[in-house]
């Protein structure tokens, strides 16, 4: 797949990123390198390969689900600019 000047403006448009004119050609060519690249991991055989997060194996840390009674609310409260009632106070933002 080759990705042309004209595809290249219009993806460019989809991600809502402005491009000038004259560096379409360019970008068309940053695409055609990355489809290049992903081409070549294509070609790599995978099959029986377990999928990993990191080179050397490790446990996910994990902290002890306690159920706590909560009751902070003056504490969350303290730095919000404004509350009342217990709760946040935000500008309304609807008519």
């Amino acid at each position: 797949m080759s990705i042309d000047k004209d595809t290249a403006a219009r993806v460019a448009k989809l991600a809502r990123i402005r491009v000038a004119d004259e560096a379409l050609p360019a970008l068309a060519e940053e695409f055609n390198t990355i489809l290049g690249f992903i081409e070549q991991l294509n070609e790599v055989d995978v099959e029986g390969i377990e999928p990993m997060t990191s080179v050397t194996p490790q446990r996910l840390k994990r902290r002890k689900d306690i159920v706590t009674d909560g009751d902070i609310q003056e504490q969350v409260l303290a730095n919000a600019p404004d509350s009342r009632e217990g709760f946040f106070v935000v500008p309304k933002v609807v008519e």
